[in-house]
């Protein structure tokens, strides 16, 4: 029989000895930026976009719809299909789970119930991309089977579709006008309800579930032509319903609808505030005119003009979530599914915070000051509805997916910009709720350091982020004068050093206090989330400078660096298909390697970050259906790309530095909403940096030598200027120079791990144990009996409790 050791490890610290765009280029004041824009780049592929109309961080996303179900169907559209079911209003762009794609309108010729999707004959269409248009705010597309012409445009709240029923030469197309009204289209329906106000007039509600497991939505449709009849298969309550429209004239049927979150008659006021009488053709002007005033946030000049598709286009995707979900009286339906109001902020839903942390919302935190502080006041809002800030929400929903706090890191990041029209108290007294509770791994993490791999899935990745969220919340603790918690959190923010193995080189689970084996580095595992040992092996942001001391100093850190951009590209284990855009064993696609291109600067090869970064920025973005190499990830993955391409990135939220790459175009203007704006200008060509001038305002440029600007620079604006080479350079190699992220007060001691030995024995095993820190007393207490200092292997005969702690004055 095998007897087995449970060991327990923890550690013990004792401290002792010391304690608005309106400035534009001439040269681009008669350029539409919003025709720059390609909404279809990230339809193809995995990157999971639509290509509807959609206003910047709107309700409404009026798009088609060509795939029903599966993981390169969550957004509702792929690029390869060439059926389209019809036109419903909300979709998500970018995601791994599927959800929305409520209230479908499909124009048909015949009153047919059934959308297609079982082969039988349906009310779906084919399509060619070649008679398919979209711009911000618009979308245009042929209906072959039925020669039927369909535009789309929407405001923040409600849209028009115009449809346009062609005279068939050869009279084999009917002239009837039917629009089918679908229900059932997409998730499980809940409940629901049609009712019809006049015969141009109809409101109803679609409460359905997915990954929001209750969604409720309320409609109000105003039809330009009267409806004569209509055909279902529910006597009672329908569901699917084909409206028969009266246009003897052949003219364009136009529907206009509202939707809300709230009520119908929230519905019907979103619709005639913002919209009311006017035309198709206005509303699709003003939709332009809106998308063009965000885009202006900056501007950038270039010959490349695939480049600048890319650009504009990943700014414009920057821009669709989160969404708003607050009618225009300022109702909302808050977290615990109740109605809410507030006219002091907007309120939003879709908060993909594992992704856009790292840089949709620092970008957010440039170019859209306001709506940061309404996202903090929506989180906290959510605080207050629901009892904790979210970790992925929508529609009102918890859903439970992804990891760590990172609505932390978010508020914290505004917060130390100086970002705080909210309420400051409630922030930090809501940031520090999200990090004491005790589910998701918490309680371990809090009483071991680390979460070991028996008590939770995926415990590495979520030790490593819960420790990143902790600095960004110490950070906050410090500034506000909470000293217990500023060392609470200090110390924390230090567990990602529990899992780093020393053999390995890598972060790796813990299981019963030995390493979890065998262990392959390139093994798509449980430990790990939708990422392997390689894509995590990087991710201590906050505490670069000790993360290189664990690793042996900088040339190990840089060797390992260039091994993971250099090793085979084929992982092993699970499929995860999330892991794409590889370059070795760094994955584009996914966000845990997002920061690591930009960690050759801290160990004095800048040019290697150069080469990295304009590598990603001109292979792994293209002009094409699947120019994104993976989810786009609700503004995520083109964040990257808008700040990369202007010459920095932040690789650490919260620390107000923005380590610099390389900049991609000649010249980009940042318009800050103080005023203020930051000129960034490249000289020469090439990909690496020969020298960097900065100027305040109207001041003489300066030579800037750090490898990394500040917040503040950026904010209070003037004029950098990079002088580029065709060669590697020594701009930034000496430290003085190189970017910061370091943990100084309040270290740690490491818990002790099982070296060597077996914690499932016959007769007996030895045990060897150790830490990280080789001048670290090592105590051990056997069963429930006294505690032994450590100091030579222990044989143990018996099965039973092993527990070890290890112990370290800091002077």
């Amino acid at each position: 029989m095998k007897k087995l050791i449970t060991l327990f490890g923890v550690a013990l610290l004792f401290v002792c000895c010391k304690e608005d765009a309106t400035s534009i280029s001439a040269a681009y004041q008669s350029k539409k930026l919003t025709s720059l824009v390609n909404p279809f780049i990230g339809t193809g592929g995995h990157g999971h976009t639509y290509p509807g109309a959609t206003m910047p961080f709107g309700m409404m996303q009026l798009s088609p719809d060509t795939r029903l179900d599966g993981w390169d169907g969550c957004s509702g559209y792929h690029y390869s299909d060439d059926k389209i079911y019809g036109f419903s209003h909300t979709h998500l762009s970018g995601t791994g789970v599927s959800d929305y794609g409520d209230i479908l309108l499909m124009p048909t010729r015949m009153p047919i119930l059934n959308n297609g999707a079982d082969g039988e004959k349906g009310y779906r269409s084919s399509f060619s991309h070649d008679n398919e248009k979209a711009s911000p705010g618009y979308y245009e597309v042929h209906l072959d089977d039925t020669n039927i012409d369909v535009r789309l445009t929407v405001t923040e709240r409600a849209g028009i579709h115009e449809y346009r029923f062609r005279k068939s030469e050869s009279n084999q197309q009917p002239d009837n006008h039917y629009v089918i009204l679908d229900l059932l289209h997409r998730d499980k329906l809940l409940e629901h309800d049609i009712q019809f106000l006049s015969n141009t007039e109809i409101q109803g509600k679609r409460f359905s579930s997915a990954w929001a497991t209750k969604q409720m939505l309320f409609f109000y449709m105003k039809a330009s032509h009267p409806i004569k009849n209509w055909n279902t298969d529910y006597e009672v309550t329908p569901k699917v319903m084909a409206l028969e429209f009266d246009n003897p004239n052949n003219e364009p049927i136009t529907i206009k609808i509202g939707i809300s979150p709230v009520d119908e008659a929230g519905a019907r006021r979103n619709l005639e505030t913002e919209i009311g009488d006017k035309s198709f053709d206005e509303i699709r002007q003003l939709a332009n005119e809106t998308w063009e005033k965000e885009l202006s946030k900056i501007v950038v000049e270039d010959d490349n003009e695939d480049n600048l598709t890319n650009f504009y286009t990943s700014l414009y995707h920057t821009m669709i979530a989160p969404n708003l979900y607050q009618d225009v009286d300022g109702r909302y339906r808050g977290m615990d599914l109740e109605i809410h109001k507030s006219n002091e902020f907007n309120y939003y839903t879709v908060f993909s915070m594992w992704d856009t942390y790292r840089a949709a919302h620092p970008l957010y935190t440039i170019i859209d000051e306001k709506r940061t502080n309404d996202f903090v006041n929506t989180m906290l809002a959510k605080y207050d509805e629901g009892g904790i800030l979210p970790i992925w929400d929508l529609s009102g929903n918890y859903t439970g997916c992804m990891i760590g706090y990172h609505g932390v890191p978010i508020i914290a990041d505004a917060y130390m910009k100086g970002i705080k029209d909210y309420d400051v108290n409630k922030a930090y007294e809501a940031m520090r709720h999200s990090a004491i509770q005790d589910n998701l791994g918490l309680k371990h993490y809090k009483s071991l350091g680390y979460i070991p791999v028996e008590q939770e899935s995926e415990s590495v990745s979520k030790t490593l982020e819960y420790a990143y969220d902790d600095w960004t919340l110490a950070q906050v603790a410090k500034d506000l004068g909470k000293t217990e918690d500023y060392k609470l959190f200090t110390q924390r923010a230090q567990n990602y050093k529990n899992l780093y193995n020393p053999v390995t080189g890598f972060f790796q689970g813990r299981q019963r206090n030995t390493w979890f084996s065998p262990f392959k580095p390139e093994e798509v595992n449980f430990n790990y989330t939708e990422a392997n040992a390689w894509q995590y092996s990087l991710y201590a942001p906050q505490d670069i400078s000790g993360h290189i001391v664990l690793m042996g100093g900088e040339e190990a850190y840089e060797e390992h660096l260039d091994q993971m951009f250099s090793a085979p590209m084929e992982t092993s284990g699970r499929h995860q298909a999330d892991i794409t855009g590889l370059i070795g064993q760094y994955a584009h696609g996914n966000e845990p390697s997002h920061h690591m291109a930009y960690l050759y600067n801290f160990v004095g090869k800048p040019h290697k970050t150069q080469e990295k970064v304009h590598e990603i920025l001109t292979t792994l973005y293209t002009n094409e259906p699947d120019g994104i190499s993976g989810n786009e990830d609700c503004g995520q993955m083109s964040a990257w790309y808008v700040l990369s391409s202007l010459g920095f990135y932040p690789v650490t939220p919260g620390s107000n530095d923005y380590i610099i790459g390389t900049p991609l175009f000649d010249k980009a203007t940042i318009h800050l909403e103080n005023g203020n704006k930051l000129t960034i200008i490249k000289k020469g060509s090439g990909k690496y940096i020969a020298s960097v001038d900065y100027a305040f305002a109207k001041a003489e440029l300066q030579p800037h030598t750090q490898s990394f600007i500040t917040h503040e620079q950026i904010n209070r604006g003037g004029t950098l200027v990079f002088t580029m080479s065709k060669e590697p350079t020594d701009w930034a190699v000496e430290k003085s120079n190189r970017p910061k992220s370091a943990i100084e007060e309040y270290p740690i001691v490491t818990a002790p791990f099982l070296e060597k030995g077996s914690i499932a024995f016959t007769d007996s095993t030895v045990v060897q144990l150790n830490t990280l820190q080789s001048n670290a007393q090592i105590f051990y207490m056997l069963g429930d009996s006294s505690w032994k200092e450590y100091s030579k292997p222990i044989t143990i005969y018996n099965a039973g409790d092993l527990t070890v702690i290890s112990k370290k004055e800091w002077c």
